[in-house]
């Protein structure tokens, strides 16, 4: 029952990723300004725009141009950028490993720092630390990501400079690596001087990426352990002489981790989302860096291959959110 729940989910994503290639390359088509127009030098004759413009596939009606992009996706290729001149696919297969490793590393601190927060708050109830914690959750949901790195480039990088706040590895490091993903890389040929230069790079925006998951995780783990703590099948276990630390780990928590759940996959989306930004201001070489430039040189095949693969990581993200409930909710399993 579990395996045809995953694979009716699976199904779904089809006609989803049709939709957002629909809407992506209408609304790229009707918003004003001309790609071309951008590319060309003062004076260029009227020929070599016409030129350039039927080899981007410009010249053609908006339906035409859809079908032939199309059919180039179904075979793996998403077109030349504009602006770099390269083909797309390899543009953002080149920088997706750097937001994943990101965005993994953010999604660690951001897990861990909510669990441990909220089972804290949850097991000192009406204490000192429950007051600590809901301040804390307070400033992580009131400050935005974007925000908290800027803080950190000025604290941690300005005014008292610890961190390094640009750049993926120091260039003074020989690194040699075969594939994207540095960090799982020197892991795995115990390049530990490089492991630490990437943690070096990634703590600032991956903190700032995680803190407002963690505090809304933390929020939704105390409020859920509090409520399961009102169960009856909890009451029974109290009886028989459990402590409530005991009953937090062994009972409540696993059924409290359902909410936090789907809020954690709801919420990665809008970290993969976030690193736009935070790449942005990190100068950190992944797809949210990318975007921001393919946007601004208004470089459609670019900005289509950008928002397809963004696209692909959600619907990713929502299937594995969808495997985590089997494991955790029975009536998942055998509904």
């Amino acid at each position: 029952m579990a395996g045809g729940f995953l694979l009716r989910r699976l199904l779904w994503a089809i006609p989803t990723l049709f939709g957002v290639a629909v809407v992506v390359f209408v609304l790229l088509r009707v918003v004003p300004g001309d790609p071309i127009a951008m590319m060309i030098p003062p004076g260029a004759r009227t020929e070599d725009i016409a030129h350039l413009r039927a080899l981007y596939g410009l010249d053609k009606p908006i339906v035409a141009q859809f079908g032939v992009w199309l059919g180039e996706v179904a075979r793996g290729h998403f077109g030349v950028s504009i602006s770099l001149r390269q083909d797309v696919m390899k543009l953002v297969l080149g920088r997706l490993p750097a937001t994943l490793e990101l965005c993994l590393v953010a999604i660690v601190i951001a897990i861990t720092t909510g669990l441990l927060l909220g089972v804290a708050a949850a097991y000192w109830r009406r204490r000192w630390p429950e007051s600590v914690v809901d301040v804390m959750a307070g400033l992580g949901l009131a400050i935005p990501d974007f925000l908290w790195g800027l803080l950190f480039i000025l604290v941690l990088g300005v005014l008292w400079p610890v961190l390094p706040v640009s750049g993926r590895l120091d260039p003074r490091l020989e690194f040699e690596p075969h594939t994207q993903f540095y960090l799982f890389e020197a892991l795995l040929t115990a390049r530990f001087d490089i492991v630490a230069g990437l943690c070096a790079h990634l703590i600032l925006p991956a903190v700032a990426l995680a803190l407002p998951l963690a505090a809304a995780l933390a929020r939704v783990v105390k409020a859920s352990i509090n409520e399961v703590m009102k169960q009856d099948y909890v009451m029974l276990v109290r009886v028989k002489g459990y402590s409530r630390g005991r009953i937090i780990r062994a009972v409540a928590l696993r059924n409290a981790l359902i909410p936090a759940v789907t809020l954690t996959g709801v919420q990665f989306t809008f970290l993969v989302g976030g690193t736009v930004l935070i790449e942005t201001i990190f100068s950190y070489p992944g797809i949210g860096n990318l975007a921001i430039g393919a946007v601004i040189q208004r470089d459609l095949p670019l900005i289509q291959g950008l928002v397809l693969c963004f696209a692909v990581l959600f619907i990713a993200i929502n299937l594995a959110v969808d495997a985590t409930y089997v494991l955790l909710d029975p009536r998942v399993r055998t509904r």
